[in-house]
This record gives C-alpha cells, structure tokens and sequence, in this order.
C-alpha cells in the first residue's frame, strides 16, 4: 500500500490552485458596467410600469391602499403572462437582478417551475414543484412575520 508521498495527494492542493490560476486569466471578464446598466434600466422600467399602473387605478377612484393591492396582482399577473410567453426569461438573461427584484421575478419563480415539470402531471409536476424556488421565500417572509408581530404584540 503506498503511503501519501507516493500517492502524489500532497500535490492536489497545488494542482487545483494552478488549475483555478489559469482559469482565472482565461476566463472572459463580466462587462460590469453594461449589466449594471441593464439590471438598473429594466429593474426601473419594471417599477416605473407599476407606478404608471398604481396612478391609473388611483384616477378611477380607487384609494392609495387598493390601487397597491390591485397593482401588485396586475404586477404579478404580468410577471406570469411574460413567462409563459418566455418574454420574462430573455429580459432575465440580460437584466439580471434589475428583472428578479420587482414583484415581476416572484411571480416569474412560481411560473417557471411550473412550466417545467408541467409534463409529470398536474400533481406530482405544477403541483409539487411549483414553489421550488418560492417556497422558501414564502417561508421565510411568513416566519419572520410571526416574529415580529409577536414582537411587537409582547411591546404594546
């Protein structure tokens, strides 16, 4: 049986330092500059529609309170409508978090599991993994409400 000298293990660390060395110098740079301004340009249409959306409720009559509850569901209806049509998936690419931020990305990261596993069927595939990547998200936001309005109910 060779010891680890023989092994050649104690060259591994060095072996995967050169490897990721190189790598580095060969792997093409991020245009940083270009994604900010896409991620910032999309990120502040997105809001801006909303806002445009939030003001034409308002002018119906509508208060400030409902015209944000209906806001945020036509919001989220479009964020769905633009991924199934595959529209939200292309401006993801190049907007990156600018498109994953708004209300729009949640909406989209329920509807693209669900279109993915549609062909396992409406239980095991929409149903089961419809929240894969939302699920979380509802988790967390629903607990740390809990918390802090026990919180704030134990305060006042």
């Amino acid at each position: 049986m060779p010891n680890s000298s023989e092994s050649g293990s104690e060259n591994r660390p060095n072996f995967t330092w050169q490897y990721q060395t190189k790598l580095d110098q060969v792997k093409p740079k991020p245009p940083l500059a270009k994604n900010l301004l896409w991620a910032f340009m999309v990120g502040g249409l997105i809001c801006t529609i909303g806002q445009v959306i939030q003001n034409y409720i308002i002018e119906f009559g509508f208060g400030k309170q409902e015209a944000s509850a209906l806001t945020a569901a036509i919001m989220i209806f479009l964020g769905a409508l633009f991924t199934g049509l595959g529209v939200y998936d292309e401006l993801g690419k190049r907007a990156g978090a600018g498109s994953i931020v708004p209300i729009t990305g949640f909406a989209n990261s329920i509807v693209a599991p669900a279109m993915e596993f549609k062909r396992e069927g409406y239980v095991f595939g929409i149903g089961a993994k419809m929240f894969v990547i939302a699920g979380p998200v509802i988790v967390y936001g629903t607990v740390t409400a809990v918390v802090i309005g026990f919180i704030y109910w134990m305060l006042h």
